[in-house]
Parts: structure tokens; C-alpha cells; sequence
């Protein structure tokens, strides 16, 4: 019944073999890699301007500007990550190039940043989906972090069920996102050029600075403002990073799918952030961090009873004040891939992490395939790491997103470093003029995304460090010290476990023990099986627990006549594992050359309640006797009746049987 659940859920099993039929063609690659960075769109002009509303609208100058730094660093990322899969296609994306190139401990440091990121993509996508949500169901006020996290674990199921379907599920709503952003781009500015565009709804407010930005501002303050609004605008960039780590997931040739696209990727971003600023501009947008005290109408503050819609649903409402249907479209695409956007990190983290898992940095289990093919566990992992951080910070973007951005500009800068460092080493080997003279061309487009990347991370640490960048920070070198614990603990595993010479030296004797509790079949059956062993030694070992008791089970020892020794020892304080643990620790001691093979028998029960009815003695001999040298345990168990089978095996008919009137019982006869 549970299996049959199981594959309702999930799907039916896929073989290894079937790889290949899970690989995304470029059409679904899009949506599935790109959806984070294309809802970026929805949320880094509304920071622009949020930040810029602090400066009043001498502030607002300067949009179209950052908006334009934006894009510029934007496609120079683009351009580094389009040669990152080209040179590194295993998935590593960043990690590798860092690794390779930097070292293991930059590797590192980059893993941990985009392991970081990508928890916070989940938990700031899906919280601004809710918070979007909550304007059009009301209900939902009070109870974003429950909805947020049951959209996680919804997100969860669909990606158990296997990477290609989870992206065919989302690949019309991206695309769906994708036709309203960039028609209502053209049919805005078409309508600008006829002299036809309306202001947005807030073009008539006036906009009042914050406090510190009030009168006379400094050049230095007003600095800090474009800096501080160039940053919150660069979270247009998270996700760019997603497809370097997900070649794996596309169709042969794999680096030049994902090359086109990254291609894509950037210049459909680029495009719809810049077109969003631009009408934003032309339409007088106001969009303020406290709309209360910060917008107000002929002198008067608009107060508390006015709404603040987004960027976006300003700019649809205005656009397409005649097609309503456009609108709501427009605005309920952009809440569902903000959504989706989490889906991105859903595909990027388990790859990485199945990396990490190889090269020794996480657990193991990450480097698993689940029925669907899929990496089930960094699935489930990421999920609910992106559930607690939604339940801590209670689903709150603006708390959120001040944590955002760190992890993947460090990651960012490094890969750019490391990519100059790759060029450099192949420059040295390279005699073929043309084909260094394309490896210089690559060396200086990442010195220029170094100098970009590098400065953005400065401004955001700068910034945001004392808003909330230090936790993602702290998170970061945290799990750093992680990844670096689990691998020193592999390395010292692998070398306990390597074969030495020693290890070819059989044992001068086998010592075996039969561990008796009172006499019935599990032990009789123990005794068969140490018997037909022959060890050099074999005795019976139990703990005089009661008096009454062992002197019966000698008795029954001497009447059965079982040529084997009754050891007993005793136990003061009523004591079972302790007593056994230091006679066999005791044969140790005496003939350390020996090997101490203790038998446990047990039985065998078939349904989970019926364990409560026993003290599990057994179990905990075993796991005590597990961490004492120089011992072997073998259980030999004694299954019964309600852990048998129930009844014969069903043996289906074959073709023909049914129709000549045979049945099993004839064939069996026959």
C-alpha cells in the first residue's frame, strides 16, 4: 500500500538508463534555470526605487541610471558564466572554477555562498509570491509563514517527481511572464510615442525625503543613497548563477545549450528591467518605503488607508488601463513566478550538492538519485532549510532581502578570479596565435566582471552588512567550517580504512560466543550455526539476573545434553549489557591476537506495534559490542510467524493457462 502511494506521488521508477530521457532541451531549460533571474525583474525595481524614495524626487534622477549600471554588470556576468560552461560543464559551476584554480579552501568558500543563496532564493521568492497574494486573499493576513511553507513542501513534491516534469509544469507560466512583461514594455512606450500613456495611479502624489535626506544633503550622503539602491537593484542578478551549476541537466551538446541559453537569459532580462525603469520614468511612478508619511496629496500625507501596489501592478494598471484582462494577467503571472523563481534554486542546489557529496564536503547522501532520477535528498534539504527561514523571519520580504545578494556576489567574484587564473594557465601552454588571442579576448572580459563584481560586493557588504548581511555571513562561515569538518572526516575514515600489510595476518584464534538469555529456538538456532562455524573455542554466555531463573535454564542446559559450556556471570545491581560488554572486553584483554565473535540470536517480530511489547536486548547488545575492538557480531535472527509471509506467493497464470482451463495446481502437478 505505501509503495502504491509512493509511485501515485512520485511517478513510476525510472532506470539509470533512462537518464538521458530526463535532460531538458533549451525551450524548457529556459523557464526551469532562468525563472529566478527572470523574476528578479518583478522585485529589483521596486527595491531601486524604495531605496531612491529616501532622497525624494531629486533622488529619483537617478533611476534609469542604476538601472543601467544594473544591466551593465548583468551582462558582463552573462558574457563570464557563457565561457564558465563552455570550460567547466560537470555542474560544479563556480565551486569548480574556484576549486580548480584558487584552491580547495576558495572552492569551499564559494560552495557555502551559493548553498546560502540558494536557501534564500526559496524563502524570498516564495514569501513574495505569498505577500503579493495576501492583497487579493485577504484571508491569508496573519498566516503568510504557514501558506509560504506549505508552498515549499508543494514545491518539494513536484521536484521529487523528476527535473523534467517539475520544468514542463513551469514553463508556461514563465513564458506566460515573459509575453506580459515585454508586451506591456512595447505597447507602453508605443502609446508614449502617440502621446497616449496615462500616469500610473501614484503619478499625481507628491514624494517627501526621509529625515537625514531632508534640506540640504551631502554629496556623501547622496552617494551612500545611489550606492545603497545599486545594490538592492543587483538582486536582478541572483539565478545567473544557476544555469553554470545545471549543465548536467541539458541535452547534448550540453555547454552550448547552456551558452545560448545564458544568452537568452540576459538579454530577456536586461530588457525587461530596463523597459520596467524606463516607464516607471515616464509615467511619474511614486513607490515609497513608509507610503503613509512619505507620498502625500496637496500637502497631506495620503496616510495609512492607501495602498501601495508594486512596480508592476502600477505600471500594468496604467499601460493597459483599457485591456483589464492584460492587467490581471500581468499581475497574476508575476506572483506566480515569483513563486517559480524558488524552482531555480530547487535545480541548482541538489546539483551542487551532489558535488560537494563526491568530493567529499557534505554527506554522501547527496550524491544519491532517488526513483525519479532526481536528487531527492538535496531536494527535501533545501526545502526545509527554506522553511525554517521563512518560520524564523515569519515570511517578511523586507527582513529577508536584506540577507540576500552576499553569497552569490562572493561567489560571483571568486568564479571571475578563478576564470582569469584558468585563462592564464592555458595562455602559457597555448602556441596557436588565434586561439590565444581568444583566450586573452575571455581573460579580459573576466578581469572586467571582476572589477564590476567586486565592486558591487563591496557596496553591498558596505550597504547592508549592519541590516541584516551579517547573519547570511555568519550562516556562510558557518557552514564553511562544516563542509570542512565533513571533509576531514572522510579523509580520516578513508585513511583508518586503507589496506596495509597487517590486514593479510589471519587471526591466531577464534573465540565465539553464544549470547543466552533462557533457552528456546532463537538460541538453539544460534548454537546450530556457531557450531557448524567451527571456532577454535565456543562457550554460552548469560547473566545471572535472577536466581530462580539461571538455575532453571542450567537445569534445562544439562537435560537437553548441548555439548557446549554454560558460562554465567554475574550482575549485582541486575545489570544485562554492562556485564557482557567486560567479559568480552576481558577475552580481549587476554589474547589480544584473538578475534571475539559473539552470536546474538533474536527473534523477529512483523508488525511495528508488536516491538513495543519487547525491551530490544538484543539491539542494544549489538550496538554496545559494535565499539569494542577486535569483536565480530553476527545476529542470527528467528523470524516469527507475524514477520512470515502470509500465506504463498501468488503465482499469476501464463498466457493461454486460463482460456485451456488450467490452473496452478495442475501446473504444479504436472
Amino acid at each position: 500500500m505505501a509503495e502504491l502511494g509512493k509511485r501515485v506521488f512520485l511517478g513510476r521508477k525510472l532506470r539509470s538508463t533512462q537518464l538521458d530521457e530526463t535532460l531538458l532541451p533549451k525551450r524548457i531549460a529556459l523557464p526551469v534555470f532562468a525563472s529566478d533571474a527572470l523574476s528578479s525583474v518583478a522585485y529589483a525595481p521596486d527595491e531601486i526605487f524604495l531605496v531612491l524614495s529616501m532622497g525624494g524626487l531629486s533622488a529619483y534622477a537617478f533611476n534609469w541610471k542604476i538601472g543601467l549600471a544594473v544591466a551593465v554588470v548583468m551582462l558582463t556576468v552573462v558574457a563570464s558564466y557563457r565561457q564558465n560552461v563552455r570550460a567547466y560543464p560537470s555542474g560544479g559551476g563556480d565551486y569548480e572554477v574556484a576549486k580548480v584554480n584558487l584552491g580547495p579552501r576558495a572552492g569551499v568558500t564559494v560552495a557555502s555562498a551559493l548553498m546560502v543563496d540558494y536557501v534564500l532564493t526559496v524563502a524570498v521568492s516564495i514569501s513574495s509570491g505569498v505577500q503579493n497574494a495576501t492583497a487579493a486573499l485577504p484571508w491569508l493576513n496573519g498566516h503568510e509563514a504557514l501558506a509560504a511553507s506549505a508552498l515549499v513542501l508543494l514545491l518539494i513534491a513536484v521536484n521529487l517527481r523528476g527535473l523534467r516534469e517539475s520544468g514542463a509544469a513551469f514553463a508556461i507560466p514563465s513564458y506566460l511572464f515573459m509575453f506580459c512583461i515585454l508586451g506591456m514594455a512595447v505597447w507602453g512606450f508605443v502609446r508614449y510615442a502617440s502621446g497616449d500613456l496615462p500616469a500610473v495611479a501614484s503619478g499625481d502624489l507628491e514624494l517627501v525625503a526621509e529625515e537625514p535626506y531632508t534640506g540640504a544633503v551631502s554629496a556623501l550622503a547622496m552617494t551612500f543613497l545611489v550606492a545603497r539602491a545599486f545594490s538592492s537593484g543587483c538582486a536582478a542578478l541572483t539565478g545567473v548563477e544557476a544555469i553554470s551549476n545545471g549543465v548536467p541537466a541539458f541535452r547534448r551538446p550540453k555547454s552550448r545549450n547552456a551558452a545560448t541559453t545564458l544568452a537568452l537569459l540576459g538579454v530577456i532580462s536586461v530588457t525587461m528591467l530596463m523597459s520596467i525603469v524606463v516607464l516607471a520614468d515616464l509615467t511619474n511612478l511614486r513607490f515609497a518605503e513608509d507610503p503613509a508619511t512619505q507620498l502625500s496629496r496637496d500637502g497631506v500625507p495620503v496616510g495609512d488607508s492607501y495602498v501601495q501596489d508594486t512596480v508592476i501592478g502600477q505600471l500594468a494598471g496604467a499601460v493597459y488601463d483599457g485591456v483589464p484582462l492584460m492587467f490581471y494577467l500581468t499581475v497574476a503571472t508575476t506572483g506566480v513566478i515569483l513563486v517559480l523563481a524558488a524552482n531555480t534554486a530547487f535545480n541548482g542546489f541538489p546539483v551542487l550538492g551532489s558535488v560537494l557529496a563526491r568530493d567529499g564536503h557534505l554527506p554522501r547522501q547527496l550524491d544519491t538519485r532517488g526513483d525519479r532520477l532526481a536528487f531527492s535528498n538535496g531536494i527535501v534539504l533545501l526545502g526545509l532549510a527554506a522553511v525554517v527561514l521563512i518560520l524564523a523571519f515569519d515570511a517578511q520580504v523586507t527582513r529577508l532581502i536584506q540577507l540576500y545578494i552576499v553569497g552569490v556576489f562572493v561567489s560571483f567574484t571568486l568564479s571571475q578570479l578563478g576564470m582569469i587564473r584558468h585563462w592564464g594557465r592555458l595562455l602559457r601552454s597555448e602556441p596557436d596565435p588565434a586561439e590565444r588571442g581568444r583566450m586573452k579576448r575571455s581573460r579580459a572580459v573576466n578581469m572586467f566582471g571582476l572589477m564590476m563584481t567586486a565592486s558591487v560586493l563591496v557596496i553591498v557588504l558596505v550597504t547592508k552588512f549592519l541590516a541584516g548581511a551579517w547573519i547570511a555571513i555568519t550562516a556562510m562561515v558557518a557552514l564553511y567550517v562544516l563542509m570542512r569538518a565533513i571533509r576531514r572526516h572522510y579523509d580520516l575514515v578513508a585513511d583508518e580504512l586503507a589496506v596495509d600489510d597487517s590486514d593479510t595476518t589471519l587471526p591466531s584464534r577464534v573465540h565465539a560466543i553464544v549470547l543466552v538469555g533462557r533457552l528456546h529456538k532463537p538460541v538453539m538456532r544460534a548454537l546450530a550455526y556457531a557450531r557448524v562455524s567451527r571456532p577454535d573455542s565456543l562457550e554460552a554466555l548469560t547473566v545471572d539476573l535472577d536466581r530462580d531463573s539461571t538455575a532453571r535454564l542450567t537445569e534445562q542446559w544439562d537435560e537437553l545434553g548441548i555439548p557446549v559450556p554454560l558460562v554465567v556471570i554475574g550482575s549485582p545491581y541486575r545489570e544485562l549489557v554492562r556485564p557482557v560488554i567486560k567479559y568480552v572486553k576481558e577475552l580481549r584483554r587476554q589474547s589480544p591476537r584473538d578475534i571475539v565473535m559473539v552470536y546474538v540470536p533474536e527473534y523477529v517480530v512483523g508488525r511495528w506495534y508488536e516491538q513495543i511489547l519487547h525491551n530490544q536486548t538484543a539491539l542494544r547488545l549489538k550496538s554496545r559490542l559494535l565499539f569494542t575492538p577486535g569483536v565480530l557480531v553476527t545476529s542470527v535472527p528467528y523470524q516469527l510467524r507475524s514477520a512470515k509471509s502470509r500465506g504463498p506467493e501468488r503465482v499469476r497464470p501464463v498466457p493461454g493457462e486460463v482460456r485451456q482451463g488450467r490452473t496452478f495446481s495442475d501446473r504444479r502437478d504436472s
